[in-house]
C-alpha cells in the first residue's frame, strides 16, 4: 500500500527503493576494499571452518533473500543489512562486543586501512626524523577523532524530538506544505564539521515508512542549496505513539563527505536515540516536522547540538489533548 492508500492515521510501509542497493550506496574505495576481504574470509570459512559456518547457519533468523553475497556471519550483514530480513540475536553474535567499542562500527575499516599506515609512518619517522613525526600523525589523530562513538544518554520525555545529529543548527525554516507530513512544516538544519560526531540517531520512536536515495552534487553542505542538490538519503518515519505524526531525516553529504550510512529498511521500528546511520565527514542533516500549534521550538540558529540528546523539538500534550 502506497503512502496516499494508507488509512489517515497509520501508514503502511512501502517497498525499499531499487536504487538503495546497498547500506552505503556511494560505493568508495574502503567499501570496496571491505567487500573484497569479505569474499576472501568467507572462502576461508567455508573451505577451513565448516563446523562454526553450520553453526552459525542453525543460529540465524530470518530470510537471506535479496542479499548480494553469502550471509555466513553477522559481519556479512554489514552492508547489506537492508537488503534481507536475516539477523541473529544479540547472545547468538560473536562479535556483538563490537557495538561497545568508542568508534562507530560502519567506520572500521577506514580506520583499520587508514590509521595504520598513518600510525606506522609517524613512528618511522619519530624513530629516523623526530621534528617530522607531527605530519602523520595529525591526520591519523583525526581519522581516530572523526569516527569516535561516544555514549549518549537519550532523555525519556515522550513528547520530545532529539538532535538527529551532532553540529550546529544553521537553519530553521517554515514549509507551507511538506508531502510527506501532509502539512505545513517545520525545517531545521544541522551542519557537521569534520570535528563533529557523524553518527545519525532516531529523534523518536517511530517506524520507518519510505526511504529514498537521491544521487546529487558536493557542494559545501554550509551552502543553503546543499539540501537540493547534494546526495542524501531521504528518511520517512512515523510516530509510533498517537497521533503517529510523519517526520523525516535527511542525512546530506558535503564537499568532503562523499559516503552516507543508511542500515534501515521500511517497517524497520525505532527507539529514541537508536543509531541510524552515519555520514563520513562534513556533512548536513535535516530534521522535517508537522508545524503545529502544540509545536514548541527548543533550539535558535548557531546552536550547538547533540545527536540523541539535545532536545530540538516539544509537543505540549496538555494542549493536544484539550482539543481532543
Amino acid at each position: 500500500m502506497s503512502i496516499t492508500e494508507a488509512s489517515p492515521n497509520r501508514l503502511e510501509p512501502e517497498a525499499m527503493p531499487e536504487n538503495l542497493g546497498s547500506v552505503q550506496p556511494g560505493g568508495g574505495v574502503c567499501y570496496s576494499a571491505e567487500l573484497a576481504c569479505g569474499r576472501w574470509r568467507r572462502w576461508y570459512l567455508k573451505r577451513f571452518r565448516p563446523r562454526y559456518v553450520a553453526r552459525m547457519a542453525a543460529l540465524r533468523q530470518g530470510s537471506t533473500d535479496g542479499a548480494p553475497h553469502e550471509i555466513l556471519d553477522p559481519r556479512d550483514l554489514k552492508y547489506c543489512r537492508n537488503q534481507c530480513s536475516c539477523h541473529w540475536q544479540a547472545k547468538d553474535d560473536p562479535f556483538a562486543w563490537r557495538e561497545r567499542i568508542p568508534f562507530a562500527r560502519w567506520g572500521l575499516a577506514e580506520l583499520q586501512l587508514m590509521g595504520w599506515p598513518l600510525l606506522a609512518l609517524s613512528v618511522l619517522l619519530g624513530w629516523y626524523a623526530w621534528y617530522l613525526a607531527w605530519i602523520p600523525a595529525i591526520p591519523m589523530c583525526l581519522v581516530v577523532w572523526f569516527f569516535r562513538d561516544p555514549p549518549r544518554r537519550v532523555p525519556q520525555d515522550p513528547d520530545i524530538l532529539v538532535s538527529p545529529a551532532d553540529g550546529k543548527v544553521v537553519s530553521i525554516d517554515h514549509l507551507e506544505h511538506d508531502p510527506f507530513v501532509g502539512a505545513p512544516a517545520v525545517r531545521i538544519g544541522i551542519f557537521l564539521s569534520i570535528f563533529n560526531v557523524h553518527l545519525n540517531r532516531a529523534p523518536c520512536d517511530g517506524r520507518v515508512i519510505a526511504l529514498r536515495y537521491h544521487e546529487g552534487r558536493f557542494l559545501s553542505a554550509t551552502r543553503p542549496e546543499s539540501s537540493l542538490y547534494n546526495e542524501n538519503i531521504w528518511i520517512g518515519l512515523e510516530q509510533t505513539d498517537p497521533p503517529h505524526r510523519r517526520i523525516v531525516v535527511r542525512p546530506i553529504a558535503g564537499a568532503i563527505a562523499r559516503r552516507i550510512v543508511c542500515p534501515l529498511r521500511t517497517g524497520d521500528e525505532l527507539r529514541r536515540g537508536e543509531k541510524i546511520g552515519m555520514i563520513k565527514l562534513g556533512s548536513r542533516t535535516e530534521l522535517i516536522v508537522p508545524d503545529t500549534d502544540d509545536l514548541e521550538i527548543n533550539v535558535e540558529v548557531g546552536q550547538r547540538v547533540k545527536a540523541g540528546v539535545t532536545v530540538l523539538l516539544r509537543h505540549d500534550s496538555d494542549m493536544l489533548r484539550g482539543r481532543t
